[in-house]
Order: C-alpha cells, then structure tokens, then sequence
C-alpha cells in the first residue's frame, strides 16, 4: 500500500493543481474553436495542444539545460531555445511563407491603402506608452509589449527575442491569441466607429497588375525597407523574398511550393505547438502576465480604432470614396482581418466586395509591423 501511495504521489494527478487544470479547459478550448468553429485550424489547433500538453505535470516537456547534457533538456525546451530566444529562426522563415501566399496587387493597384497599414500600426505606440507608465515595465519590455498591437505573432516573437528574451513565452502567447480573437474583438469596434451608411459603401474593382509590376515591387520595397531600417532584414528580406517566389513561380515551382507548403507547414505545427507549451499554470497566473494581456487588448483595440478613423478621414479628400472597414485590416492578422471586414461590408450591403481592397492595407499592415519592430531594435537594441 505504501509503494502504491508512494507512486501516486510522483504521478501527474497528484501534482496537478487548479491552474494547470484551467488552463487545461483554456487549450481545449482553442481546440474547439479550431475544429468545431473551424476558426483560424491552423493557429488554434497546435497552440492549444501545446498548452494542454504544457499543463500536465512532471512531463519535462519545457525544462532546458544549456549544458547539453544528453536528454537533459525537453522537447518544448530545446525547441523554444534554439530556434526562438537563441537563434530567433521561426519567425522569418514564417515570414518566407506569408510572402510566397501573398498577393501585392491590391496595394500597387491601390497605393494609398499603405497609409490605412501604416495608421492601423498606431496601437503598438498606445500599448507601449502605457506599459511605461505602469512601471512595471522597462522600456525595452514596452516595447516587445507594443507591437502586439500589431496583431503579428512572429513579429512579436521576433522583437521579443532581441529585447526582452525574458518576457518571450508570454508576448508569444498573448500576440497569437489576439489573432485567433479578430473575430471578437473587431466587429463591435467596426459598428461602434463605422455608421452603417459608410459600411455599406462598394468601391470599384481593382485595375489589373501587370506580371513586371508584381515582380519589381517586392525587389524595390526589399531594397528600400532595408536600407532605411536594416534591422528589419530578416523580417522584410524572407517577405519579400517569399513573394518574389510566387511572381517568379513559373521559373522556380519548386522553391514557390517549397517555401508556401512544406517549409510554412513545417514550421507553423513547431512554432504554435512551442508558443501554446509556454503558457504555463505558472506563468499565467501573475500580474505582470495578466497586466500585459490587458494591454495587447488596449494595443489591438486602439490599432483597429485608428485604422477605421484615418480610413473616415481620408473619405473627407477623396472624390472616389473607399470603405472605411478597409482600414481595420491594417492590423497585420493576414488574411482573417481582412476577409473580417469584407464579412462586416456585406452585413451592411450584399453588394459591398471590398475582399480584394481589405488586402492593401492587411499586407501593408505586416510590412509596417515589421518595420516598426526593426526601429525598436535598432533603437533599444544597444543597450
């Protein structure tokens, strides 16, 4: 009977405590919403195994021994140290993906939908403003705080890496879950800032962008982007170069479907199933985690919010007015912000097909954040 006590006590069940099991519900949770709701699988599906997995006591899974003592270390623990706080590899190779999918018509077609992408980049000041007035944090903290507001979780990542290694498995968690949550967050901001006349506007379809057009574009901006920041190279050069893939994909199938299929693949199951195996029973329940969730609120909110009135604003100079529902895609959560706001057009007029003009400022949007995190590196990086 003792052995038999003495074997419990060492199992998982008798270490699990109340907040492994909450978090336990929340992971199952995204499950859900992923496979039920269908909602963003990709994202949701992984994070919210990774947290189940994370919250089930003693399974080493996230312990790491920088000795390299052979299986010292746990799955979760190599993989969120050597390839996110060490070498920080996931989030530009995620970034080679995103650009070999997306489609830079829209924003040469429409070019002042750059500026909807810039405004929207607005929240990441707010939320960063406000972590230093809380003093809880530093200003390198606020920083990796800020550009949550992006809503762009490798950015995220990626800024928090330089600036606050420290604070990673939090912000990873906290930006990924402001994506899988543009479903609930935005729409009430739309309707609030948007009245229903001006939802219901239709905009002309987009001219047609030559093949040279789309080829020279990522080529220029690459270059341009990074001469003006260049610690937004590893961001903005794998987009970029992502998207010169798909322009160029009649020459090099094979590094188009490489770099859009297995290789985006491959690294979205290990970086969801590595940032959902963060979140942790005992990393969640503090109040600078829960402190810095309320502010990526504040930070997501405020983007949208911006993006809506500057879209408002600039219908006040044009002949030819636009949608302002464009403007919230100019939070970089690619692609569901924008086919968020071409839903909420639709709601308001059948006839509103504002899809293909949402995606200007939602890729703008992933450029800006990443650009934005490439000034606070080169800014706070030094010391």
């Amino acid at each position: 009977m003792t052995e038999v006590l003495e074997v419990f006590k060492h199992s998982g069940i008798a270490n699990l405590s109340w907040g492994n099991l909450v978090l336990i519900l929340v992971g199952l949770g995204f499950v859900y919403i992923a496979v039920i709701k269908k909602m963003e699988p990709y994202v949701l599906l992984s994070i919210g195994l990774g947290i189940v997995i994370a919250n089930l006591p003693l399974t080493g899974l996230n312990v790491f021994d920088p000795s390299g003592r052979p299986q010292a270390s746990g799955l979760f623990g190599v993989l969120f140290n050597y390839t996110l706080r060490f070498w920080n590899i996931l989030p530009p190779l995620i970034f080679l993906g995103l650009g070999a999918l997306t489609d830079f018509g829209p924003i040469i077609a429409n070019p002042k939908t750059l500026i909807l992408g810039a405004a929207a980049q607005f929240g990441i000041f707010i939320a960063f403003w406000l972590a230093l007035l809380t003093g809880l944090f530093d200003i390198r903290e606020a920083a990796s705080i800020g550009i949550i507001g992006g809503a762009d979780g490798p950015t995220t990542i990626f800024i928090s890496a330089h600036l606050a290694p420290h604070m990673l498995a939090q912000t990873a968690i906290i930006g990924y879950s402001y994506i899988a949550s543009v479903v609930i967050l935005q729409p009430p901001i739309m309707r609030l800032l948007v009245p229903k006349k001006e939802r219901a506007i239709e905009m002309r379809t987009v001219r047609n962008v030559s093949k040279l057009e789309k080829l020279l574009f990522p080529i220029l901006g690459m270059i341009a982007i990074i001469l003006l920041v260049p610690d937004s190279a590893p961001l903005v050069a794998m987009f970029m170069i992502g998207n010169i893939y798909r322009e160029a994909g009649g020459l090099v199938p094979r590094l188009h479907d490489a770099s859009s299929n297995a290789i985006l693949n491959v690294v979205t199951i290990f970086l969801m199933l590595t940032v959902g195996a963060q979140l942790t029973a005992e990393r969640f329940f503090t109040l600078r985690f829960l402190t810095i969730l309320g502010l990526g609120w504040v930070a997501f909110a405020g983007g949208t919010a911006m993006g809506l009135l500057f879209a408002r604003l600039m219908n006040l100079f044009l002949k030819e007015k636009i949608n302002p529902l464009i403007g919230s895609a100019g939070v970089s959560a690619v692609p569901m912000a924008a086919r968020l706001s071409h839903i909420i057009a639709q709601q308001a007029n059948p006839r509103a097909f504002i899809l293909p003009h949402a995606m200007g400022p939602n890729v703008a949007g992933v450029i800006g954040s990443a650009v934005v995190a490439g000034v606070f590196i080169s800014r706070l990086g030094g010391g």
